[in-house]
């Protein structure tokens, strides 16, 4: 007859303790579940950070591309919507009014052309107008406030002549009421344009309102 030793109780009494509480671990872990609280030992993945807010900028310098010049807002797109930006343009002192219009226009659109800085771009923003564009003042007979674009308004897409108007009407380049005179290459026509809070808020599907100048 053989008789079981004392310490091969112990050690098999441990055995069953030692089962017994790896089997209680899942169970454990289902009730922390249930009760809201994530057992910490078992690992989680919550996927990518969000995303930066659409047309939403923050930090010093982050809107601006130029350090020193003239205050100025341009209108780009975020969202399927026109959004002022803050940009500085230069503009010599003492320039007189008639000439002091064109130089503001013309940097408009130049700042309108840029491509949008890495903070604007990673919030969304665009711009549908090109590079290249020229404007000039008015040619004889056109009222003293003409803008004369190197490309014809109607030859711009819906956006890109929303951006110019908007950007436009918000500054120095505006007559004295907001609107904004334009035309192509002399002689074709002019247009007295408004920015509108429709335009604004859908500028590919809203042309901007415009009516017929008559030069003299």
């Amino acid at each position: 007859m053989t008789t079981a030793h004392p310490d091969g109780r112990r050690t098999a009494a441990a055995t069953r303790r030692k089962a017994l509480t790896w089997a209680a671990v899942p169970l454990l872990a289902a009730l922390l579940t249930g009760c809201g609280i994530r057992p910490t030992q078992v690992p989680t993945d919550f996927g990518p950070a969000p995303s930066r807010v659409p047309c939403a900028l923050s930090g010093p310098d982050i809107t601006t591309q130029s350090s020193h010049g003239v205050p100025v807002q341009v209108f780009l797109l975020c969202s399927e919507q026109l959004v002022t930006v803050d940009r500085s343009v230069r503009i010599p002192d003492g320039t007189a009014e008639a000439a002091r219009r064109v130089l503001v226009a013309q940097a408009l659109l130049d700042e309108l052309a840029e491509a949008p800085s890495t903070p604007e771009e990673q919030a969304g923003y665009t711009t549908d107008v090109r590079g290249g564009m020229t404007v000039g003042g008015p040619h004889d007979g056109d009222p003293e406030d003409t803008l004369r674009l190197s490309t014809s308004p109607r030859d711009l897409t819906p956006t890109a002549l929303a951006q110019i108007v908007c950007t436009f009407s918000d500054s120095a380049a505006a007559r004295d009421d907001g609107s904004v005179v334009l035309g192509g290459p002399a002689p074709s026509p002019l247009r007295s344009y408004e920015c509108t809070p429709e335009v604004r808020a859908a500028p590919g599907d809203t042309a901007p309102t415009s009516t017929a100048v008559r030069s003299s």
